[in-house]
């Protein structure tokens, strides 16, 4: 049983289509834990209507703090963050999940620059920032992985148990945990990815405020 967590803000639009699909394609035993921030969110509704748990964030409003909720409230030892606007293939669920089987791995990352990934759509700058932010900690600072700042990632528990998060902005959590998991010795794998723009609902990803906090942790991996 693996635990996919997706952190919702007014997603009525779309959390259905996605919950369908995740039922459709993923091939491996799974629950869904939906972490919401407010009781008048858009999703709640129709979520209500499907097979998920409905979790209310428990730190305070935010994408990083509704993570952090579904991270720790997460049963069995694989727990999986995706998002609830189409933009992660679920698909790929399953091939995350034969990574960390065949590679006994701490934590695997959804690659969308690695060969076989792809990007589409989605705001230039943001996609270049990432592209070469990934390429850059892989091929200068040493990482395994050529995407560390996709937020599509599956974990094993007991490595989240074992470290402490310190990000306190939004999205930068997952390029926080890759490089305290690559310092500390663990295993950290990849499989490729596509991810599209969504075509219903508005984006809550703050590139300039959270640009800062991204940085810090991209510096951190380079230093010994």
């Amino acid at each position: 049983m693996i635990t996919i967590v997706i952190p919702v803000y007014n997603e009525g639009e779309n959390i259905k289509t996605t919950v369908e699909l995740i039922e459709k394609e993923v091939k491996v035993p799974f629950q869904i834990n939906v972490i919401y921030d407010f009781d008048e969110d858009t999703t709640i509704e129709p979520a209500e209507k499907l097979n998920v748990n409905l979790i209310k964030n428990k730190y305070g409003r935010g994408v990083l703090n509704a993570i952090k909720t579904g991270l720790e409230t997460a049963d069995g030892e694989f727990v999986i963050v995706t998002m609830a606007d189409l933009s992660d293939p679920p698909g790929v669920i399953n091939d995350m999940v034969k990574s960390v089987e065949e590679n006994n791995a701490d934590i695997v990352c959804g690659s969308r620059y690695m060969k076989g990934g792809k990007q589409y759509g989605g705001p230039l700058l943001k996609g270049l920032m990432s592209k070469y932010a990934g390429l850059s900690l892989h091929y200068c600072a040493g990482l395994p992985v050529h995407d560390a700042t996709n937020s599509f990632k599956l974990y094993r528990k007991s490595f989240l148990n074992s470290v402490e998060i310190e990000s306190t902005g939004g999205f930068e959590l997952g390029i926080e945990l890759v490089v305290k998991a690559f310092k500390k010795g663990y295993k950290v794998t990849e499989v490729p990815t596509t991810w599209h723009d969504r075509t219903a609902g508005k984006s809550n990803f703050k590139l300039v405020e959270w640009l800062p906090k991204y940085l810090k942790w991209y510096f951190e991996a380079f230093r010994r």
